[in-house]
């Protein structure tokens, strides 16, 4: 099974850390959603610096964390796009999309 993690380092930032397939995927989902829905700050950052290797599967995360966030009534940030992520979000349009920190 893939080892992969979401969880709130600090008010608002939410290391996502391991390997992002579809095995981790639908945890992810459900945990990210919780903890973005339930903190208590206005600005949400997911950093990614610790996630290992993603397939598709890790933008999808990010997308659905961006719907969570509006939902929330709450901005979303993204820190720390590894290249393999970078890459596919490059291919598929999505660095557009995607609210990149720095």
């Amino acid at each position: 099974m893939s080892q992969a993690s979401i969880v709130e380092q600090a008010p608002g930032v939410f290391l996502l850390s391991g390997v992002l397939d579809y095995l981790s995927g639908p945890a992810l989902r459900e945990q990210g959603g919780r903890l973005i829905g339930a903190s208590q700050a206005e600005v949400c950052v997911i950093d990614c610096g610790a996630v290992e290797k993603s397939s598709s599967v890790g933008l999808s995360l990010l997308l659905a964390f961006m719907r969570d966030a509006k939902a929330a009534a709450k901005s979303l940030a993204v820190r720390g796009l590894p290249a393999d992520m970078r890459d596919i979000a490059s291919v598929s349009g999505l660095l557009e999309v995607l609210p990149l920190e720095g």
